[in-house]
């Protein structure tokens, strides 16, 4: 069976000497993989549409096992985010989490359009880190996780935040606050913004611009969420990690 998808490639994997194993997370069928014949080979029709990040509509041959891809459109290549090596490191991030996250032939087209906006936004020129941490919270339900982001954790009163708690899994309050000594605290910025990205609709984003010390913060809340509840290690976070003390 034939089927045409508008997809986004994630992962690419070689396989023997010209062929590669291309992962697509597409808006119809959700994560769905693929063999690419011949990709490796620069000549190849498929060599182009076969470049990880690339935005586009394939024709894959499905069936049982493997599918093949046959031929690929391209709509976009992302050409600002390969050009660049931090970009490219804050894509892969957002890729790699989203492959992380999902299961093979399980559609969401809401998640396909949210990679989609967040990989358009960050090619045109978006700032990179506000994109991937906005990413990373709107997968948390995605991954069946809820932390308490519209309320303090303990009383359930919708107070100024000063700190978020990992153990109490939300904001914390300041009466509440001194429950948990392993805290992180928070700036009145770094908690508005985590409720915004978690309700945000990314079609709507505009020029963002944030300090570096609210980012920061953000960065360190998710990151420990994920780590407590989600168990999913990615190899871009790492590098993400290297690229953060470069730059200070």
């Amino acid at each position: 069976m034939f089927q045409k998808i508008e997809g986004i490639v994630i992962r690419t994997t070689d396989y023997g000497e010209t062929n590669k194993i291309v992962t697509i997370f597409s808006r119809e069928l959700g994560k769905v993989s693929a063999m690419a014949r011949g990709a490796k080979k620069p000549k190849s029709r498929l060599t182009a549409v076969s470049q990880p990040f690339t935005y586009g509509y394939f024709l894959l041959q499905i069936g049982s096992g493997l599918g093949t891809l046959q031929q690929g459109e391209i709509l976009s290549s992302m050409r600002e985010i390969r050009g660049d090596i931090f970009l490219t490191a804050y894509a892969s991030f957002v890729v790699e989490l989203t492959d992380k996250a999902t299961e093979e032939k399980k559609n969401n087209p809401y998640l396909f359009e949210m990679l989609y906006q967040t990989l358009h936004h960050m090619n045109e020129g978006v700032d990179p880190e506000i994109l991937a941490l906005m990413y990373q919270t709107k997968m948390l339900p995605v991954l069946g996780l809820y932390p308490a982001f519209d309320e303090c954790a303990v009383c359930h009163q919708s107070n100024a935040f000063v700190a978020f708690s990992v153990r109490e899994g939300g904001f914390l309050c300041s009466q509440h606050a001194e429950q948990d000594p392993y805290r992180i605290p928070l700036n009145e910025a770094a908690s508005k913004l985590i409720r915004l990205f978690h309700h945000f609709d990314l079609n709507r984003l505009g020029n963002v611009s944030v300090k570096d010390e609210t980012k920061q913060q953000i960065r360190t809340v998710l990151n420990a969420y994920y780590d407590e509840y989600c168990g999913i290690y990615l190899k871009s976070r790492r590098f993400l990690n290297q690229i953060d003390k470069f730059k200070t």
